[in-house]
């Protein structure tokens, strides 16, 4: 089966789904050999919770989301290596694999830190060579390893790649599009519908009730059925598993509607003074991200809470709308620090804290208020874009607000973190003879 539509028509799409293997594991590795082949898993903020396995502790039968504390026993008889989430690690790393993919399409979608969609449709060479290819540079200039599941839509290429990576006889590289349908079914009839992309185990319930329990099942359901009991989404996800395109590549991401920014605390905060530390902190990151997305926002707002689990309870959250869209940073630190001053309770023990900011618009689109000075704007946007410049050169954190502590005592737990190799110059690994 070729790329032709064999009859003279448009070539057969062909959608590639790249996908590293167990990233936040591999990044660690690729820095660490001595990690391969053994057992680890890389923990939640504050060393929580697992939310990386490598396949050794799959086979051990470790769920995602399980508290570390309670595989305290597992681990000493397994060897179990546990690392706190090292994420300027995992960012840069996702970073470069991106730029890698971008050689291979002129049509790129990155979906989320570890997964990217290229359209490779009309390009030279069969998909399974293009598959290859890709494995073999993402692996030789980052030291990852990705796997590639390629179909005519999007979720199909999704279930491309779950096989890709579940089979090992594909050698990570599958294509739907080189398959006779009957096969495709086959391995469909055996994947349960929270295996689809988009179906959760909620939805997956609900199919259920309608004895519709794996994908083979979706794909024969009537569209229209699924639209009159479910939605048009769902609809979609069924014309999608029939060869249908509805799902476009989105090659310039959306920007986003509201940004938050929180975090639970490595112990419990007692002070006014740490918490407003941790709160400039976190609309410092948020204020990154508005200005990196080219937006300004109309409205700042706060949250704190105690532990939900321990007595006494307390938890509460306030917004200020701002005289004019920004996204300085000091005018936004200066709006959440006031609304803090406002909740704080003293004699609490605060556990999480955060800050967001919504109503945003692009920038080049903000309507100046009446009292507005021009001059001032343009110094602002002038500032930020040089503090912006020299966190990007000299690393993030390099020029901050004073408001955000020399010492902060509000640090999540960290006490496994590997270093940050590519990102921090004191944190270079360094190569012996």
């Amino acid at each position: 089966m070729g790329d032709s539509s064999g009859g003279g028509g448009a070539p057969r799409r062909r959608i590639a789904l790249i996908d590293c293997n167990n990233f936040y594991v591999s990044c660690e590795r690729v820095f660490d050999p001595s990690l391969e082949g053994r057992p680890v898993v890389v923990l939640s903020n504050n060393d929580g919770c697992v939310v990386a396995r490598s396949p050794e502790v799959k086979a051990l039968g470790v769920p995602m989301g399980v508290p570390w504390f309670k595989l305290a026993e597992l681990a000493r008889r397994h060897g179990i290596v546990a690392l706190s989430s090292n994420y300027a690690l995992y960012g840069d790393m996702s970073r470069r694999v991106m730029a890698v993919l971008s050689r291979f399409s002129p049509v790129q979608e990155v979906y989320s830190i570890d997964e990217c969609f290229l359209d490779l449709t009309g390009l030279p060479g069969s998909a399974l060579e293009q598959g290859r290819e890709i494995r073999e540079a993402v692996r030789r200039w980052t030291g990852l390893p990705v796997c590639v599941g390629v179909a005519a839509t999007k979720t199909l290429a999704k279930l491309a790649n779950h096989a890709a990576k579940k089979d090992p006889a594909w050698e990570g590289v599958c294509d739907f599009n080189e398959l006779p349908p009957e096969r495709v079914e086959r391995m469909m009839a055996a994947w349960p519908t929270t295996e689809i992309w988009g179906v959760g185990s909620r939805l997956g319930e609900r199919l259920a009730g309608l004895g519709i329990v794996t994908a083979l099942g979706l794909k024969q359901t009537p569209p229209g059925q699924l639209r009159r009991h479910f939605s048009l989404t769902l609809e979609r996800t069924a014309l999608e598993l029939n060869g249908v395109s509805c799902l476009a590549l989105e090659e310039i991401a959306p920007p986003r509607q509201q940004i938050l920014c929180s975090r639970s605390f490595g112990a419990p905060i007692p002070s006014l003074e740490a918490l407003s530390e941790a709160v400039v902190h976190f609309m410092s990151r948020a204020a990154e991200k508005l200005r990196r997305q080219g937006s300004a926002a109309g409205t700042a707002g706060v949250f704190l809470h105690t532990n939900p689990f321990r007595e006494p309870r307390y938890s509460r959250g306030t917004s200020s709308p701002l005289a004019s869209p920004t996204a300085d940073v000091r005018l936004l630190a200066a709006t959440v620090l006031h609304g803090l001053r406002e909740i704080y309770r003293p004699g609490l023990l605060y556990k999480k804290a955060g800050v967001w900011l919504s109503d945003l618009t692009p920038q080049e689109k903000t309507i100046p208020s009446l009292f507005d000075d021009p001059a001032a704007s343009r110094r602002s946007r002038a500032l930020m874009a040089a503090v912006d410049g020299l966190n990007q050169r000299f690393g993030g954190g390099a020029v901050r607000l004073l408001g955000e502590g020399v010492e902060p005592r509000w640090r999540a737990r960290t006490e496994h973190r590997s270093p940050r190799y590519t990102t921090r110059l004191g944190e270079i690994p360094v190569a012996r003879g």
